[in-house]
C-alpha cells in the first residue's frame, strides 16, 4: 500500500490537544553541527551532496549516472500569522503549516494569543536524494530542528540548532528536519536542494502522541 501523502495546508484546530516534548536547543557552530551538515559563509561557493539513485539488484548504477538531477534554488519565506508559522518554498513550490505557539486547538491566525518563543511541531522529513541548504537572505536569528539518519526516527533523538543568522546551515542528505524558524516574525532565507525533491515524512503526533517543542531564544 503506498503512503498518504501528508497534508501540510490545515486549519490547526483539526490537531488535537497533545502533552509535548522539549527539544534542546544549541547554538550552532563548526563543531557543534558535525555529522549533521556543516555552517556556510557563502552559498555561491557551495556545492550540496547528490545522492546516486540507489541501485534496484546486483548490478550496479553505470558510473557518472543517477545522480545529473541536480539541484533547484529559491526563496523560502518563514511568517508568523498570529500564534501559526506559516512557510513557503519558492524552490519546489510548496506551502506549509510548520507549527504553531500554542495549543492547536486554540491557537489563532487572526491574532497573537501566545508569546512567540517556542514553535510546537507537528511533523519532520528528511530527502534521500539530496542535501539542503539554508541561507538567511536577512541576516537574522533563526532556528533549525534536526535528527540524524534512520527511519527510527524517536523525539528524544531531535535537536535544535540555534543560528545567528551571519551564516548558512546546510544539512547533509537524510538528516531529519523541518522548514526553517524565524526567531522573529518573518524571515526570507535562499533554499537549495536536490531537484528530485524525495522526501520521507514522519508525523510526529500520530506517531508519538506529543508535539516537539522547539524553543526560540537561548536560555
Amino acid at each position: 500500500m503506498d503512503a498518504p501523502t501528508p497534508n501540510y495546508m490545515f486549519d490547526p484546530s483539526e490537531k488535537p490537544s497533545r502533552d509535548l516534548f522539549e527539544v534542546p536547543l544549541i547554538v550552532a557552530t563548526d563543531e557543534s553541527v558535525k555529522g549533521y551538515g556543516c555552517l556556510v559563509d557563502d552559498p555561491a561557493k557551495f556545492d550540496i551532496e547528490i545522492v546516486q539513485w540507489p541501485a534496484q539488484g546486483w548490478r550496479p548504477i553505470d558510473a557518472n549516472t543517477g545522480d545529473e538531477a541536480g539541484y533547484v534554488e529559491g526563496t523560502f519565506r518563514c511568517d508568523w500569522k498570529g500564534d501559526i508559522l506559516y512557510g513557503v518554498n519558492e524552490a519546489v513550490n510548496g506551502n506549509y503549516v510548520l507549527g504553531w505557539s500554542t495549543d492547536p486547538q486554540t491557537a489563532s491566525a487572526e491574532a497573537q494569543t501566545e508569546p512567540r518563543n517556542k514553535v510546537l511541531l507537528w511533523h519532520m522529513n528528511y530527502h534521500p536524494d539530496g542535501g539542503q541548504l539554508f541561507f538567511p537572505l536577512d541576516n537574522k536569528p533563526f532556528v533549525v530542528p534536526v535528527a540524524l539518519p534512520g527511519d527510527d526516527l524517536k523525539p528524544e533523538k531531535v535537536v535544535a540548532f540555534w543560528a545567528d543568522g551571519s551564516k548558512g546551515l546546510y544539512i547533509h542528505p537524510g538528516i531529519w528536519h523541518e522548514g526553517i524558524f524565524p526567531v522573529e516574525d518573518q524571515q526570507r532565507f535562499l533554499d537549495r536542494q536536490g531537484k528530485v525533491h524525495a522526501r520521507v515524512s514522519c508525523d510526529i503526533g500520530e506517531e508519538f502522541g506529543v508535539y516537539l517543542s522547539v524553543p526560540l531564544q537561548l536560555t
